[in-house]
């Protein structure tokens, strides 16, 4: 008598393995998500802090007005798909694109003010959540954040 051997593989047994792969993307996908949108806080929260050091030495120089003129503070902010917000320098950006906002004139608390919109994840448009840098008197800056508190990086807490 010859041995039959088994030949590919059961239906019962095809059927195991796509219920397990969809309850591993059921629990991959939402945690995907919460990454993608913390690393976006955190770019968005180094994308406005860049523009901290021009405002600094604006203030320090005694450049105020934010703008390009002879005298004024252009603070160098570069346009993000993951921001909203026009320039304040008169220059172009592309579509769907925004900067961080300065506060002005500049003052010894002026605050730096990214909100999201644009390309950001859902959670962090509705409602619209933003990262604020805000200069002390002294001179040091804070972060805080008005996104979910389980998106903040470190350094960047809820006000």
């Amino acid at each position: 008598m010859k041995k039959q051997m088994q030949q590919g593989f059961t239906l019962i047994e095809l059927m195991i393995v796509v219920a397990i792969i969809g309850i591993l993307a059921a629990v991959a996908i939402p945690q995907y998500q919460n990454y993608i949108a913390r690393s976006q806080v955190t770019r968005v929260m180094q994308e406005a802090g860049a523009i901290k050091t021009a405002v600094e030495a604006c203030i320090n120089d005694g450049r105020l007005v934010v703008g390009t003129g002879a005298g004024q503070c252009d603070p160098g902010a570069t346009g993000s798909n993951l921001v909203t917000g026009a320039t304040q320098v008169g220059a172009t950006l592309p579509a769907g694109t925004g900067v961080p906002q300065v506060t002005a004139p500049l003052t010894t608390t002026t605050t730096i003010v990214a909100t999201f919109g644009n390309n950001a994840a859902a959670v962090l448009q509705t409602p619209a959540a933003n990262v604020t840098w805000t200069r002390a008197v002294d001179g040091s800056w804070t972060c805080s954040s008005t996104a979910p508190a389980n998106l903040l990086p470190t350094g960047c807490p809820a006000p």
